[in-house]
């Protein structure tokens, strides 16, 4: 009988070698293993992309990974700290960078066409900001320790031998650092996420609030679009016969986008919809009874995010369509009593319009080869380095490593003025 490829390796909640002081690593293949009240207690409150909701559509949907699993640390206390991670038996590591980047790499994709289409495995998030769960406080080193040692055994069980550990802010990164350099991993510096902080008691409060040139910008893209008859917004909590279309609008976007690693498919955003816990709403622009824009947005705690957009390209552009479905997002967030909404990894000039701030975070990479792993530490952290610069655009570089309030937005120009950035977010 033919073994499934994707399938782990192990029996569903084996532990992985290596775990002394009274702690056990063992691996779970489903966000189903975990209780829910276990997971709320050990996500992000306020991060929706970190909802057990949403980690069940991402299992359900086949949106590029071949498989996922759950570092899960206990002690005879209970669960210390969890790691998601997920397989992938070919993923394109040129695909993390833009076109000119990629043509940089070209070469080496010749010289080890190999090494760029990599099977590899993915810790944190795929969708959303990286996180190491735990309860009580940051776990301590060896905790720390065990989970990157677990990555790293789970990996090699697996035969993936590229590691990353994606999208990890500073204050997440630095704990686990040290035991990822031990394990010979090399930093990067990834694509920044975009929040923007809300203070205001109406969406007229927060315009008024932006400095003159947005505000003015944001009046007159408003003013023009109210002048459009044929255009209308409307805030939906049940959106399921809508699918295809939100579909083919999405795709619309990610046709044009320079950087990819997942993409969403119909499964995900029927697994999104039919999840009653969860906390969305669909920010839709109708051309009479035609969707012509969309932003989905997600919710928890006092967090939104604008986790994913599909535009009409026939006409975004002269009905301003991405600047007013942030709008509405953003009126959307105040009046749900949010004190922050995220837009993540896209056009960072209009989102910089809007009053982002830009929230920076870093890859840790490695390979489990020692030659292929050296290759990776040469190539990888320039062209990285080289895309984020492009897509922050003009923008002082020390003004995009130290956000400050009211500043920064996502990767390129706004999708109707140019081709999207990161179809990562």
């Amino acid at each position: 009988m033919q073994r499934d490829v994707n399938a782990p390796r192990r029996r569903p909640g084996d532990g992985l070698p290596g775990a002394p002081g009274g702690y056990r690593v063992e691996v779970l293949p489903s966000i189903e293993t975990l209780s829910r009240a276990m997971w709320e207690d050990l996500a992000p409150a306020d991060d929706p992309m970190w909802s057990r909701a949403l980690f069940t559509a991402m299992e359900r949907g086949g949106i590029g990974p071949d498989g996922y699993a759950y570092l899960v640390v206990r002690d005879d206390a209970g669960v210390r700290a969890v790691l998601p991670v997920c397989r992938f038996r070919k993923l394109r590591l040129d695909g993390l960078v833009g076109p000119d980047e990629r043509r940089f790499l070209t070469p080496v994709g010749r010289l080890f066409p190999r090494l760029l289409r990599v099977p590899a495995l993915l810790c944190g998030n795929l969708l959303g900001q990286g996180h190491v769960l735990s309860a009580g406080g940051p776990p301590g080193e060896e905790v720390h320790r065990l989970l990157v040692d677990a990555a790293v055994a789970y990996a090699r069980r697996e035969r993936l031998g590229t590691v990353v550990f994606k999208d990890f802010a500073p204050a997440e990164l630095g704990p686990l650092r040290p035991a990822l350099s031990r394990s010979g991993f090399f930093f990067a510096p990834g694509l920044p996420d975009t929040e923007l902080r809300l203070g205001h008691d109406s969406f007229d409060s927060y315009l008024a609030a932006l400095p003159a040139k947005p505000r003015r910008n944001a009046r007159s893209k408003i003013r023009k679009f109210r002048a459009r008859s044929d255009l209308r917004i409307e805030i939906l909590d049940h959106f399921e016969e809508l699918l295809p279309r939100i579909l083919a609008l999405y795709r619309q976007v990610m046709d044009r986008a320079d950087q990819f690693l997942d993409v969403l498919d119909p499964s995900f955003f029927a697994a999104v919809h039919a999840q009653n816990e969860t906390r969305r709403r669909l920010v839709a622009c109708f051309e009479g009874d035609t969707l012509v824009a969309f932003l989905l947005c997600l919710f928890a705690g006092s967090g939104a995010t604008g986790a994913r957009i599909g535009l009409d390209y026939r006409l975004a552009h002269d009905a301003r369509l991405y600047h007013i479905v942030h709008y509405a997002a953003i009126d959307l967030a105040l009046a749900s009593g949010c004190d922050h909404i995220r837009f993540a990894q896209t056009a960072y000039i209009p989102k910089m319009e809007l009053g982002c701030d830009l929230v920076p975070q870093s890859y840790a990479i490695t390979h489990l080869r020692p030659v292929r792993r050296a290759l990776l530490r040469r190539v990888l952290p320039r062209t990285l380095a080289a895309a984020r610069v492009r897509a922050l655009g003009p923008r002082p570089a020390a003004a995009t490593d130290a956000p400050s309030p009211g500043s920064g937005p996502h990767p390129h120009s706004p999708p109707e003025a140019g081709r999207p950035t990161h179809a990562t977010r």
